[in-house]
């Protein structure tokens, strides 16, 4: 169930007395009872809230990064990572605390609360929007890195064929099928989020293999002279150049959300006044890890950094061991975005449930309709992930839609409908600027994208 009210305790140091059962319970009971069927659960730790929280925000989006900085330029493209992050933990905050004041268990129960039943169906289907289309854009990545990919009239080679050659079973539709079957389905048949937090840890550790192996390559690179440093400002010539920056921003919205998992991550922390902490510690591992990825992906291949970065790492690198680093890069990452897909998947499935079936009784206790919403969603990610050609079409969708309102428009408006009396003055600005920058940079990201899309179809436009 989505909806849910429950008491959120400054300090909460064990969870073994606690039981709810019933409708207003969170998905997953503490204890045994005579609907689970899960041995007692003591609480999630610190380090495991951690992991899972920044799996969450460190998913496909940073293969995108790199390619904003070669519209921003480095210099204000890491600006821009870093006001994002202070952005998002802000909203994150504004969150937690309406949450307490009002006993939501969840975002869908907060918007409840806040604006009725109308926000929290607002809020189930901005949820379902923006993981339908990132975990499409995590199949599609695996797809490209493993069987390949064609951008521009080029064919970047995946790493299968690069060491079999060209199969059938190699091809991107089986690869794909096998991973869903033998990788995605078993993770997300998982009923408790915390049960993520081994292949969480697992995933994070993977993402900073990728990122040690491409700082290396770039080093080598920029001490044998083959690379330069490239420019820290946008290159600005006319006026669509100037609106072509906010097509970014979509882009960066999307590589920090994570609103949609706080409040399940908050629900299993043995200790929920430790939330923030773990908000802020992911948040500050995630920005080193995105600004470290967008400077050295964008130094190792300037201008010529394609949208999805992985596409670039299957040239020669001019160096020793060059092919070997190249596939240890995709394959360090793949494997990584394999194990983000069931993190993502937990809310998808929880706020579909909660939009459908909201007054049945819990997921957790209905083995059948937990297995047709799993096996449902996992066949409608599949079919995207096949017919949807290109990365940065989804993350701009999701991110101009259904991301921004995640991140920063439902905090906000929670925060400007303040019915406790308890927001801020400098929080009900905070909240008007963000809706204000979230509405403008947004609608001239969508008129941008329309734009180019009627001219690349030699539609008539109107200058």
């Amino acid at each position: 169930m989505t909806i849910g009210k429950l008491t959120f305790k400054e300090e909460r140091k064990s969870r073994k007395s606690k039981q709810v059962t019933g409708e207003n319970a969170p998905l997953l009971p503490t204890k045994h009872g005579e609907d689970a069927e899960f041995d007692e659960f003591n609480g999630a730790s610190f380090t495991g809230a951690v992991f899972n929280l920044t799996t969450t925000i460190i998913g496909t989006g940073i293969m995108a990064l790199p390619a904003t900085m070669k519209v921003l330029g480095l210099g204000l493209g890491i600006a821009m990572i870093v006001f994002m992050a202070v952005l998002a933990e802000r909203s994150i905050d504004m969150l937690v605390k309406f949450s307490r004041a009002s006993k939501s268990a969840s975002y869908g129960g907060l918007m409840d609360d806040a604006f009725g039943k109308t926000g929290r169906i607002v809020l189930q289907i901005c949820v379902l929007i923006n993981n339908v289309g990132i975990l499409v854009v995590n199949m599609i990545i695996t797809g490209d890195v493993l069987s390949g990919t064609t951008s521009d009239g080029i064919h970047h080679a995946g790493v299968l064929e690069s060491w079999f050659g060209e199969h059938w079973w190699n091809g991107r539709f089986f690869v794909i099928l096998f991973i869903a079957l033998t990788v995605f389905l078993p993770l997300t048949c998982l009923k408790r989020i915390d049960s993520l937090r081994f292949t969480s840890g697992v995933s994070v550790a993977l993402s900073v293999v990728f990122l040690v192996i491409t700082v290396g390559i770039a080093v080598v690179k920029l001490i044998n002279g083959s690379i330069m440093m490239p420019r820290l400002l946008p290159d600005i010539t006319d006026l669509a150049s100037f609106w072509k920056l906010f097509t970014v921003v979509p882009v960066l919205v999307t590589a920090f959300i994570c609103h949609y998992n706080v409040h399940s991550i908050n629900n299993e922390l043995e200790d929920s006044s430790q939330i923030q902490g773990v908000v802020r510690t992911s948040l500050v591992l995630c920005s080193t890890v995105y600004i470290v990825t967008s400077f050295f992906g964008f130094l190792l291949f300037g201008d010529s950094t394609l949208d999805d970065v992985l596409a670039n790492f299957n040239a020669d690198l001019g160096i020793p061991y060059g092919s070997l680093l190249n596939d240890a890069v995709r394959v360090s990452y793949v494997a990584h975005l394999m194990l983000v897909f069931p993190i993502l998947f937990y809310p998808l499935r929880l706020n579909l449930d909660g939009l459908l079936f909201h007054s049945s009784r819990p997921l957790v206790s209905d083995n059948k309709r937990f297995a047709l919403l799993t096996v449902g969603l996992l066949s409608l990610i599949f079919l995207g992930a096949n017919f949807i050609p290109n990365i940065w079409d989804a993350f701009q969708f999701t991110g101009a839609t259904a991301a921004v309102c995640l991140a920063f428009i439902f905090p906000a408006s929670i925060t400007l409908r303040d019915r406790y009396g308890m927001a801020k003055r400098s929080e009900k600005y905070l909240g008007i600027l963000m809706i204000v920058l979230a509405v403008f940079s947004n609608a001239v990201a969508i008129y941008c994208d329309a734009y180019a899309l009627f001219k690349k179809n030699g539609m008539p436009t109107h200058e």
